[in-house]
């Protein structure tokens, strides 16, 4: 099972929530940690977790968790609701890049994702499912790349694909029925050809028994 998998069943399921989408990160600038924070627990790897509620009216939150060196759990960090994020920003427009900000009300984080795909997935899904779910108040979303806003252009393009199969498929039966549909007329043919060999045949052999 994968993380992003493992997170949703660990993390989100418990609470009667869908993740919707998730990306690995790590932070572009340290944090600055208070002089009498002591007893950190070591590496770990954070994701930040998009998740909407099962029950109406549905609920969007974005959520950090964190699963530290030795352990297998995933450990929910900290959550905003989807009202509380003030903005996104793509870093650049003009082309793919991990990097990204996220600005709540009470917090400001800048982070890169573990590659520039995952980065433009988490940044589409969310742009789409806050034009779903958030008819009133919507966070914007700045520098990031036109193709990313077009909400369903994951979607467009795995259509795009299965149609794509679906008429390639489509041509090669026609033209197996075609090259078929020759075969027969040739078998026809020869089947003609034969009856009349066979009939010229017996014509002669009864001419010659008279």
């Amino acid at each position: 099972m994968s993380s992003k998998s493992t997170i949703n069943k660990e993390v989100f399921t418990p609470n009667d929530e869908k993740m919707l989408a998730a990306v690995q990160v790590k932070r572009r600038t340290k944090k600055k940690i208070p002089f009498l924070a002591t007893g950190g627990q070591g590496d770990y790897m954070t994701f930040i977790c998009l998740s909407v509620t099962n029950r109406k009216p549905s609920q969007l939150s974005i959520t950090k968790v964190k699963q530290f060196e030795g352990s297998s759990a995933f450990t929910k960090r900290s959550m905003w609701t989807i009202d509380q994020l003030q903005q996104i920003n793509g870093i650049d427009p003009n082309r793919d890049c991990p990097e990204f900000d996220l600005t709540f009300d009470n917090a400001f984080d800048q982070w890169a994702a573990s590659s520039a795909g995952e980065k433009c997935t988490f940044v589409q899904i969310l742009h789409h499912t806050c034009q779903r779910y958030t008819p009133n108040k919507k966070p914007e979303f700045v520098n990031c790349q036109a193709k990313l806003m077009g909400g369903n252009s994951i979607l467009h393009t795995a259509a795009d694909s299965v149609t794509s199969a679906v008429q390639k498929a489509s041509q090669a039966l026609n033209e197996r029925g075609e090259r078929l549909g020759r075969a027969e007329d040739k078998t026809a043919d020869m089947m003609n050809s034969s009856e009349q060999f066979a009939v010229t045949a017996h014509k002669l052999a009864m001419k010659h028994k008279c």
